[in-house]
């Protein structure tokens, strides 16, 4: 059964196909549909429509206030590649790192199999070092990573 975190997830990714990759939302009636308080939202949007993922995120507060939610498109699968590079300047957590290979997945630029290797070379525990040093080790081997393949084919 799924979490009310993953149903929330899939009903705001069904208004963003339906609407071409994009999706404005009111915070406090979508949290009446789902029956849950409007920080559960949040917390869907901030941890499910990063950056990383390929998502932008723009809200106005107030009683007109809304959220909208974008699909980031690119022209390229180096473009993808490029703005992931970037998105790691400030340093990568495991969440993050997460994040960018989910957005590689879907976006048909590795495989799962690939996904699970990248995975695993920037986990905790195979980076047994204390933080930040962890944190600063897993970047790098991203960006090596996210380098080897924009050149690829």
């Amino acid at each position: 059964m799924s979490n009310i975190t993953d149903v929330i997830e899939r009903y705001l990714k069904r208004m963003l196909e339906e609407d071409d990759g994009r999706a404005e939302i009111k915070r406090s009636e979508v949290a009446e549909k789902f029956q849950c308080v409007p920080s559960q939202i949040n917390y869907v949007i901030n941890t499910r429509f990063t950056l990383e993922r390929g998502y932008a995120v723009e809200s106005k507060r107030g009683g007109g206030g809304y959220i909208r939610i974008y699909r980031v498109k690119f022209h390229s699968k180096k473009d993808v590649i490029d703005d992931a590079i970037e998105g790691l300047q400030q340093g990568a957590s495991y969440t993050m790192a997460e994040d960018v290979v989910y957005r590689l997945l879907k976006e048909d630029i590795v495989t799962e199999r690939e996904a699970e290797l990248i995975l695993a070379a920037v986990d905790r525990s195979t980076l047994q070092i204390p933080l930040p040093d962890r944190d600063a080790l897993r970047t790098r081997l991203l960006q090596a990573m996210l380098a080897t393949l924009r050149y690829e084919g």
